[in-house]
């Protein structure tokens, strides 16, 4: 397996979840898999897609305020801490994968887009949805850095001057 735990950070576009990851050249990838082919083989994939992960996912961030902008999706071969729900393995199926969710009453198709982050598909997948962490502000966390300086470089002037005194033997 090539990843223990995958994080994406899926957002809602155009009607279904997706998510970007430059580093395998995907942008607003479908979260539900792409359809091409015949108009028949894209209803059965449409059918399949709605097996559940759309839901699944609705199901995931219903206590994340305003998760259609992004949230962070962790998926992992193992269990792990809070996981939300576990997937076990069914069956292969048009290119991607079911699973059934042991605390969840649906079946859910993984696309194979999401499967390629596994050398094989994992017989069970733990599922977590969290909030989108703020993004690192580089310009207030030095403008922080330097207030703390400020107030440290001012409290250790004053221990200064209460060490001479004492060393003098006045009280402050």
């Amino acid at each position: 397996m090539a990843n223990v735990l995958m994080v994406i950070e899926p957002y809602w576009y155009e009607g279904t979840w997706v998510f970007d990851d430059a580093s395998k050249g995907l942008e607003k990838e479908p979260l539900e898999g792409r359809f091409e082919g015949e108009p028949e083989e894209v209803k059965l994939l449409a059918l399949l897609a709605g097996l559940g992960l759309s839901k699944l996912i609705d199901y995931l961030v219903k206590d994340i305020p305003n998760a259609r902008k992004g949230f962070i999706l962790l998926l992992s071969s193992q269990p792990f801490a809070e996981y939300q729900v576990g997937l076990t393995g069914v069956r292969e199926e048009e290119g991607g994968f079911t699973y059934e969710a042991k605390d969840y009453s649906r079946q859910v198709w993984l696309p194979p887009t999401l499967l390629r982050y596994f050398d094989t598909a994992p017989e069970s997948l733990y599922v977590k949805a969290e909030p989108r962490r703020a993004k690192y502000d580089r310009i207030r966390e030095v403008v922080a850095l330097k207030d703390r300086t400020e107030e440290l470089e001012q409290l250790v002037g004053k221990l200064i001057l209460e060490n001479d005194l004492l060393k003098r033997g006045k009280k402050t």
